[in-house]
């Protein structure tokens, strides 16, 4: 009537599933997901400070980022420091900035995203292959590749693209 309980047995499938869980969960976190906090307003208004999101590690394994996406990279003057800023230019582009107003290869560069226009001007640069310019969408508050101790982005300094806010979750959004 009663199933006699191998307690041994037991406890041996637990310790099983929990191993098989934080090896999952580490893997997942160093390899595809990792969640950031945005820290500071450089990215306002599209990203405020203290927001939690999402961050595809995977993404750029097979490609590169792309203009207009939103990505987290070490920065280079101190590695141990991550920033979120947006791709303005890829290897390859030019870039400049006049009177606050971008340009990329040439062609004025529509950004609907921005707190307020940069104040100042950037001089006519390409961007080198294997790296991407970078700017906050609070352009007159973000330190981004206009100052050298930022400057190019290497792609191996990329860690990934963030594809949603999740926290506070009365804000819950995708990113484009």
């Amino acid at each position: 009537m009663f199933k006699k309980i191998n307690w041994q047995n037991e406890i041996k499938d637990w310790l099983i599933s929990i191993v098989i869980a934080i090896v999952l969960a580490f893997l997942i976190r160093t390899f595809i997901i990792e969640p950031y906090m945005v820290e500071g307003p450089s990215m306002m208004p599209t990203l405020e400070n203290h927001e939690r999101l999402l961050v595809n590690k995977f993404i750029y394994t097979f490609d590169e980022p792309q203009k207009g996406e939103i990505i987290v990279f070490r920065y280079p003057r101190d590695l141990s420091r991550d920033f979120i800023k947006r791709v303005i230019a890829t290897g390859g582009d030019t870039i400049e900035i006049r009177r606050g107003t971008v340009y990329v290869n040439g062609d004025l560069k529509e950004e609907n995203y921005v707190l307020e226009r940069a104040k100042g001007s950037y001089n006519k640069v390409i961007v080198p292959e294997g790296h991407v310019f970078v700017m906050g969408d609070n352009r007159n508050n973000s330190e981004d590749s206009r100052y050298p101790d930022v400057g190019f982005v290497s792609m191996k300094l990329v860690k990934g693209k963030a594809f949603v806010v999740f926290w506070p979750a009365a804000v819950w959004r995708l990113l484009p």
